[in-house]
């Protein structure tokens, strides 16, 4: 059965009216989630640490800006708008002590509720409102009067008000224009990192070294190898967002799809789902995240290394110099880039 969808007519704003808004963070979801609310007649603070880069930029936006704890001691409903390995920590130091009954705890991924480093109090509301997309997609089509889907979840409901005020606040920034649909904490958390590692980031940037490699190694031009694995790519991906797989397959040659049907499944095959299911193992029995909190807890040694291994790739050499001959693309560096949720 189709899970049900939420539109505006499912979701009331004067649910969030009288009540303060506080947002946590002022990064990628943060800012987005902040200025769409605020956009919507909401009554929006930001709660920052002390020497905050981001102190000046929500300030300029217009917002109110205070500590963490101040803003978690006002809010009604507070927005955990901050990294999944920041979250422990601020939550112990600046959440915790100012929680009181009756208030919400908002987040935009459920990595630390379910895998339990941030283990609220039975007293509050604790839910989920996870946009399908990054903060400057969910601000620009808020800004068009469009939305991103996104996801609801609720973990803890003991005013019975939960699924009211995060439908209200899906609405708030845009997301019921799009469509909304509930899920579980645990099934948003084990399935977003599942896609992210087998998928979306893991399984395409693996996907792409590897045939890279394949043609370089038989001795095919790096240029070459690079615009047929990783350039087009994004052609294809474009063209499965909007029509699906079979929509991809319309739009290219005859031969292009005789090789899709044939060859990809002897490429991505038995042995690979094996491999899938296995990480899918590790993600549900908590090992990934148990790995994961370890590396940040002893400083990201391995986790810088193994980024910096990959940023010596030679596909990324050969990438910057033709990608700095397509005027139209738009140009990013790697450095000193750290996501914000």
């Amino acid at each position: 059965m189709p899970a049900k969808v939420y539109t505006d007519k499912d979701a009331d704003l004067s649910v969030l009216k009288s009540k303060t808004l506080a947002v946590l963070g002022f990064g990628s979801q943060g800012h987005a989630h902040a200025l769409n609310l605020k956009d919507s007649g909401m009554n929006v603070i930001v709660g920052l640490y002390e020497g905050s880069k981001s102190i000046p930029v929500a300030k300029e936006k217009g917002f109110e800006v205070v500590a963490t704890a101040e803003a978690v001691r006002r809010g009604d409903v507070i927005f955990m708008a901050l990294p999944d390995t920041k979250q422990a920590a601020a939550y112990k130091k600046d959440v915790a002590p100012n929680l009181s009954a009756g208030k919400t705890l908002l987040f935009s991924h459920g990595f630390s509720v379910h895998f339990k480093t941030v283990v609220p109090p039975k007293n509050v509301d604790v839910i989920l409102v996870a946009p399908k997309g990054p903060g400057h997609i969910v601000r620009r089509q808020y800004l068009e009067g469009k939305g991103v889907p996104l996801l609801i979840a609720i973990y803890q409901n003991p005013s019975q008000q939960a699924k009211k005020v995060a439908l209200a606040w899906a609405k708030g920034i845009g997301g019921t224009r799009a469509g909304v649909i509930e899920t579980t904490f645990k099934e948003e958390t084990e399935t977003d990192l599942f896609g992210e590692q087998t998928v979306l980031c893991g399984g395409a940037s693996a996907l792409i070294l590897a045939g890279y490699e394949t043609l370089v190694e038989a001795g095919y031009q790096p240029e070459m190898a690079y615009f047929e694995c990783l350039h087009e790519l994004k052609l294809i991906v474009d063209l499965m967002n909007e029509a699906g797989i079979s929509g991809m397959r319309f739009s290219v040659s005859e031969t292009a799809k005789w090789g899709d049907v044939t060859v990809g499944p002897k490429i991505v095959d038995a042995r690979v789902k094996k491999q899938m299911k296995s990480a899918l193992k590790d993600i549900q029995s908590g090992r990934f995240a148990k790995g994961w909190v370890k590396e940040y807890q002893s400083g990201y040694k391995r986790y810088h290394a193994l980024l910096k291994k990959g940023e010596r790739h030679s596909i990324e050499k050969v990438g910057a110099r033709l990608r700095s001959l397509m005027p139209w693309m738009k140009k990013h560096s790697v450095k000193g880039v750290q996501a914000a949720y």
